[in-house]
């Protein structure tokens, strides 16, 4: 299957994982950096990049 780089930025791009609770937010890395986003789920404030998949 070929890697579109649409759909490889749709999927991974701007993605952040809760470091508690697990649950996906997708906002700007700046927002993140500042401390102004906050998990839906559990008010938490520290979040992770979505790691990737790789089939290899």
């Amino acid at each position: 299957m070929a890697k579109f780089e649409a759909t490889i930025g749709r999927l991974f791009r701007r993605i952040f994982v809760c470091k508690k609770c697990k649950q996906k937010v997708r906002t700007d890395i700046s927002r993140i950096i500042a401390g102004s986003v906050k998990c839906r789920n559990c008010q938490g404030k520290a979040f992770r990049v979505i790691k990737s998949k790789s089939k290899g």
